[in-house]
């Protein structure tokens, strides 16, 4: 079978290849996983770059989502039969022809999501649903985030609005503003313009902002502090544009204003099995009703992943890239 692997840590462009090797077996408790599509995270690069939270021993398969159909089972499993189409998340690997996953983490998908949905189901929409469960906003609050382009953003920008909770969107450049609105998303500032934050103070009125997020890092990181309201929260959960926040310390100080992280990948860990169930359920709700889209800028062949990989570091890029075994 096809694989996408690397021995070293390093650019994705230089240190990917695709590789023929011996497919695997399931051992108990597993299935064997016939990929579907697979999409290319941020933090998939960032693992293959080394400078993800956890580091993979070398060498590594690389990728961690997608749909799949189930092709064997191993000892024990109940529940799945081959045949099966199913979600799969958090499977070092999964940009392959065939992978092995615990059976107890894959999720049986209706027939009508597609398998361009069902590929994303996991890892954006639910950092999205739990970024909204973390902060526990009320109905009529309001939120204001940056990267809103990003796949997290769109989500968030979505769920806020099923939720009842207001997002004012930040993006770098005029045309963000455009692509947010062909997705029926609206409240975007951006902050290329020198009148951003009157645009932005605007929409605001009179509302209090109680949190905003953050996943660009640098100064984009002060431009969300700046329209918090007294007493308001900046959740960090990435660092696109730089690993150090630059912060001014007086409204931290003087408006008791809190930062915090949060790490998607740990809050999953500890979440209860209720609470994930609520919130998948969420997800499956809103994609299937059509509240929330997962839109695909364009799909490449495992061989063709240093394209891929180029595609998804494109500015203005509409959707997930996905790769196709």
């Amino acid at each position: 079978m096809l694989t996408v692997t690397y021995d070293r840590f390093g650019e994705p462009a230089d240190v990917l290849r695709t590789a023929a090797v011996d497919s695997p077996t399931p051992g108990a408790g597993e299935v064997l996983l016939r990929m579907l599509l697979s999409p290319i995270h941020h933090h998939d690069l960032w693992t293959i770059r080394g400078t993800y939270g956890v580091r993979p021993a070398l060498p590594s398969g690389a990728g961690s989502e997608g749909v799949a159909v189930v092709e064997a089972l191993g000892e024990g499993v109940e529940g799945l039969a081959v045949g099966d189409r199913v979600a799969a998340s958090a499977i070092p690997g999964a940009w392959a022809e065939l992978v092995t996953a615990r059976a107890s983490s894959l999720i049986p998908l209706p027939a009508e999501l597609p398998d361009e949905s069902a590929a994303q189901l996991v890892a954006m929409p639910f950092s999205a649903v739990s970024l909204l469960e973390h902060l526990d906003l009320a109905p009529g609050e309001v939120l204001v985030q940056n990267a809103a382009t990003g796949a997290v953003g769109r989500l968030v920008a979505q769920f806020a609005r099923i939720r009842g909770i207001r997002v004012i969107s930040l993006v770098r450049r005029g045309s963000g503003v455009e692509e947010l609105a062909a997705q029926g998303i609206g409240d975007v500032i951006a902050t290329d313009r020198e009148d951003w934050q009157e645009q932005a103070r605007s929409l605001i009125g009179e509302a209090h902002v109680a949190a905003g997020l953050d996943s660009v890092g640098g100064e984009a990181s002060a431009q969300v502090l700046s329209l918090l309201g007294d007493g308001g929260r900046l959740v960090v959960f990435g660092a696109m544009g730089g690993s150090t926040m630059a912060l001014p310390s007086g409204p931290i100080i003087f408006r008791n204003l809190r930062v915090e992280g949060f790490w998607g990948s740990r809050v999953s860990q500890e979440m209860s099995p209720e609470v994930r169930r609520r919130l998948l359920g969420e997800i499956l709700s809103g994609l299937l009703s059509g509240e929330v889209t997962l839109p695909v800028a364009a799909t490449f062949a495992l061989d063709e992943v240093t394209a891929a990989v180029a595609a998804t570091l494109t500015d203005g890029r509409q959707g997930k890239v996905l790769l196709r075994p």
